[in-house]
């Protein structure tokens, strides 16, 4: 069994049109670490160098099965199998 991630669409280029693909690792951060071994140039657009180390961008919104991985560790939540993690970005407009 693996991880679920669902993809938006604004990210599917890099998935080949694909979802959803299944990934795999400890915490969110190794996940998108398999992401980008499979899907190269996603990382890219999910995570960036800050002042305060590396983080999810400001834009972009991971959810581990619907809980808002900003206020549970971050990059550093914990998933397993099973799991499923959304990368939502962010809409403005008006």
């Amino acid at each position: 069994m693996a991880i679920e991630v669902r993809i938006p669409t604004i990210l599917r280029p890099f998935t080949d049109g694909e979802r959803a693909v299944d990934g795999k690792g400890a915490t969110v951060a190794e996940l998108i670490e398999d992401l980008e071994a499979n899907h190269a140039g996603i990382k890219e657009r999910l995570v960036e160098d800050g002042s305060d180390g590396v983080g999810v961008r400001r834009f972009v919104n991971v959810y581990v099965n619907d809980e808002d991985i900003r206020f549970t560790g971050g990059l550093e939540t914990a998933v397993s199998d099973g799991d499923t993690v959304v990368i939502l970005p962010a809409v403005a407009g008006g």
